[in-house]
């Protein structure tokens, strides 16, 4: 069985590799170390098929050094040990680990001490972000080198190699630079992908001249790349606060139609949710109540009519006066509580002990309750909420007016003196 065309066609040295200069460039760190035969231990990251496992295997060509093969997902440890026991034969070896986010506490703890011992490096390549998907123990001991997607110019030129090589399609396929273009805007920077879309044009038209529209009839749907478990997922779920956040409906429509491919409705939904009370929150109240009944709605309807609502909401959002007084009052507040916590007053508590009756919180008496003091002493001129004096929301407005109101108002402790006021008549 002939292997596919992006095995066939992958770069055997570093001089091969297309794009990636920050890395194998003539100013790269693998470069540098290569001249130097200084060889370290890595983790490679980013987005599916921009070069990471090749990258590995021709960074070890390079070096002329023994290295191994990988995958923590079907690795077991049976072989680990063995070829753990193969590269401790070596005066220098590499155990390249693909899928190394993948790697379960156990394998870890049989990798880890002959990393730190030196007895071979250890090159780990994953999609996933390594801060988050990585445990402190293998980052400590590997440097962190991204691997970015490729440009729209670096995927055509990687194509045309693999069309012109002997290994690759040998001149077969005759695809116009239109069409190429194409076929690399629909990666999104993954050259694996496009690969195998060239490839199946050969399959579908043989020695005939290709051109885009033949290439739609293949492949029409953009890679986007929004597997739910992968870190294009959440950087398109960042995406959509980020452009609601700035009123940019355009965009927000964008992220959201990114989201809604992947099929993951759980994320939108939680997300949009989080976003209407962080970001709009007072600006528009009653956005933030909408959304909550368009994202019932999605449940009872279920894609693909679920993207109705799910635009609705988003339009309203991102075009809602923003305001976030109240998310970041209790941001505040929250950090507060943490590092420096307080007793509650004792006029205040559910069943307060040895007080007075005069000094007991006045239940019947909604007169007083504007003018208690209910902070502590030391603390009493802590402020947390920071009106938002640029809103253009009328009913956000309305809010600050009456929070100068009640900021004017000198508050006390002595609950004993303020029942000694005379309750206001009722009109």
């Amino acid at each position: 069985m002939n292997e596919p065309l992006a095995f066939r066609v992958r770069p055997q040295t570093l001089s091969d590799v297309i794009g990636h200069q920050n890395l194998v460039g003539e100013q790269g760190i693998l470069r540098r170390s290569v001249e130097r035969k200084m060889p370290f231990s890595m983790i490679l990251f980013g987005p599916p098929g921009t070069g990471k496992t090749t990258i590995a295997r021709a960074y070890c060509k390079d070096l002329g050094i023994h290295f191994a093969m990988l995958n923590a997902v079907t690795t077991d440890k049976r072989e680990m040990e063995k070829t753990i026991g193969d590269c401790r034969l070596y005066q220098n070896a590499v155990i390249v680990m693909d899928e190394v986010h993948r790697l379960d506490k156990a394998k870890q703890d049989l990798l880890l001490p002959y990393v730190e011992a030196g007895d071979f490096y250890l090159i780990g390549c994953t999609t996933a972000n390594p801060y988050v998907s990585l445990n402190r123990a293998i980052r400590s001991r590997t440097r962190l080198l991204e691997v970015k997607p490729l440009t729209e110019e670096e995927v055509v030129a990687g194509l045309k190699r693999a069309i012109a090589s002997p290994k690759g399609l040998d001149g077969k396929l005759h695809i116009d630079d239109e069409a190429l273009s194409f076929v690399a805007r629909l990666s999104a920077g993954d050259l694996r992908f496009s690969l195998n879309v060239i490839e199946q044009c050969l399959l579908q038209y043989g020695e005939e001249e290709v051109d885009q529209k033949m290439v739609e009839a293949i492949e029409r749907v953009p890679n986007y790349m929004v597997d739910k478990d992968e870190e294009e997922h959440y950087d398109s779920v960042s995406g959509l606060q980020k452009s609601i956040r700035g009123s940019d409906v355009d965009a927000a429509f964008y992220y959201l139609a990114r989201l809604i491919a992947s099929g993951d409705l759980d994320s939108i939904k939680r997300r949009l949710l989080v976003i209407a009370y962080e970001d709009v929150g007072l600006g528009n109240p009653a956005a933030v109540m909408r959304c909550q009944l368009a994202l019932d709605a999605v449940d009872k309807i279920g894609l693909p009519e679920a993207m109705i609502p799910l635009g609705f909401t988003v339009a309203e959002l991102a075009l809602s006066p923003k305001s976030r007084a109240s998310c970041e009052a209790v941001e505040k507040a929250v950090e507060m509580a943490k590092t420096m916590p307080f007793v509650v007053p004792n006029y205040l508590r559910y069943t307060p002990v040895n007080l007075r009756d005069e000094d007991k919180y006045p239940y019947d008496r909604p007169d007083l309750w504007e003018k208690i003091q209910y902070l502590p002493e030391s603390y009493k001129n802590v402020r947390f909420y920071v009106p938002n004096d640029n809103s253009l929301s009328s009913i956000e407005k309305a809010l600050n007016q009456n929070y100068a109101r009640l900021k004017a108002i000198k508050r006390s402790r002595d609950l004993a003196t303020l029942k000694a006021e005379k309750p206001l008549k009722k009109h």
